[in-house]
């Protein structure tokens, strides 16, 4: 075989293959299942007999998706459309390498199949193999669909997964009158439906054109004219069946009936969309109060309303859960199971014991000055103090907040005097052989 020299090779891994039979089909560029292969690329293959026989040029055809591109007992062996100037065959005693130049490039995306025909010299061996790569995706994304999901929020779909290039390039036309002239001022893709956010609501009802132009698919290929443009209708947002609030069919007849130009009825047209959003704004006052579907911007509000005692910075999810329950906090007041479940409520941690309070008092005959001298509290002030015991270590923050649930939520009368955390493990001094001592720094434990 023919013997290649490298200025350098790097070998990470080898993997042996048995063959079974020859000729062997080894070398192809593309190769087998290969994708994103360019649509100028050459074919290139080896055909090789590890035996003694070599291979019969006259033997070897290759087909390219169905077309014969080489055929070796022909003259000339590349065929029409595969001849290019990068058509080369070199031939050795035992290995026949062909390269195709295709003249016209493959399609985009496409499957390309790739069989080879041969044999040894005397035809004691013969190869039949097929192989298929992929070729690059240079197909543009085309809309597919655009629709108005809100009053400022437009959904636009493609043929494959895009990413928003330019939220510029989403242009809106009004294809009927009196219409909002609308603008994009942000646009967000999640694989292949873009959502566009409007700078003013849309008409509703009314007939708009979408025209794209930032938009690409994964390869980077941008939307081309042909494909970018959809038809859609403003938002119409839902208002109760029996409501009848036409400005136009309130004027009088006579004055109907003498707009013979149709102004004044597209004047009237003019404030009745302004009127059918400010209706809909009130029909969406009630949402406002629902604790499942208020804006964010409102939690604040309900729970001031609510009276909320605790200066916690919360999420939003954890401020509706407050609200939920901010009512039977205020009836649990005063109670241990108040204060246990609401340390649980905002902190996750459990209260092992609320106990009472008791202090160390001066014992007569026994106590002893500088020693364990600890001056009481009165009797008035141990009957209404406790203590708070919790089943791990805090942070700072989780003691600060506990003090402050605490605080609010006991009985007025009542002192909260401490806050119990487990000990920490004791720090045993382990015994080092030839360093410690017996009953001198030995710790039994």
């Amino acid at each position: 075989m023919t013997t290649l020299e490298l200025p350098a090779l790097y070998v990470d891994n080898v993997v042996t293959h048995f063959a079974l039979s020859r000729p062997l089909l080894i070398n192809r560029d593309p190769g087998p299942e290969e994708t994103g292969v360019l649509l100028e690329s050459a074919v290139a293959l080896e055909i090789v007999d590890p035996g003694e026989d070599g291979i019969d040029l006259a033997s070897v055809r290759v087909w390219v998706d169905g077309a014969l591109a080489f055929d070796g007992s022909a003259t000339p062996a590349f065929q029409s459309g595969f001849d290019g100037v990068r058509a080369e065959l070199t031939a050795t005693v035992d290995t026949l390498r062909v390269v195709l130049d295709p003249a016209t490039p493959f399609d985009s995306q496409a499957e390309v199949v790739v069989r080879v025909v041969a044999t040894v010299v005397g035809g004691a061996a013969a190869l039949d193999e097929s192989y298929v790569f992929v070729a690059e995706d240079r197909t543009p994304p085309r809309v597919v669909a655009a629709q108005a999901v809100g009053p400022t929020q437009l959904r636009v779909g493609f043929d494959e997964p895009v990413r928003v290039v330019d939220f510029a390039g989403f242009v809106f036309r009004a294809l009927e009158a009196p219409a909002m002239r609308v603008s994009a001022v942000d646009a967000v893709a999640d694989r292949s439906v873009v959502t566009v956010v409007l700078d003013t609501e849309l008409s509703p009802d009314v007939l708009y054109e979408v025209v794209v132009s930032g938009v690409e698919d994964t390869r980077g290929n941008a939307v081309e004219p042909t494909g970018a443009t959809a038809e859609f209708v403003g938002y119409r947002p839902p208002r109760p069946a029996t409501r009848a609030f036409d400005l136009w069919s309130m004027l009088p007849r006579h004055n109907r009936r003498s707009d013979a130009t149709g102004d004044l009825r597209r004047f009237i047209g003019c404030l009745q969309e302004p009127l059918d959003l400010l209706l809909t704004e009130v029909d969406r006052f009630t949402d406002i109060f629902d604790l499942e579907r208020a804006g964010e911007e409102f939690l604040d509000l309900i729970l001031a309303d609510l009276g909320n005692p605790f200066p916690f910075e919360l999420e939003a999810i954890d401020k509706r859960r407050l609200a939920s329950v901010l009512v039977e906090m205020y009836r649990q007041k005063g109670t241990v199971p108040g204060i246990q479940n609401a340390i649980r409520f905002f902190l996750d941690i459990d209260i092992t014991a609320v106990t009472s309070f008791s202090g160390t008092t001066l014992v007569l005959g026994e106590s002893a000055l500088d020693v364990n001298w600890v001056l009481g509290p009165s009797d008035s002030f141990a009957r209404f103090a406790f203590d708070v015991e919790v089943d791990r270590a805090l942070s700072e923050v989780e003691r600060r907040q506990i003090r402050a649930i605490v605080n609010y939520l006991k009985p007025a009368q009542t002192h909260f005097v401490d806050l119990v955390e487990p000990a920490p493990p004791p720090d045993y001094d382990h015994w080092e052989l030839g360093i410690s001592e017996l009953a001198e720094s030995t710790d039994l434990h």
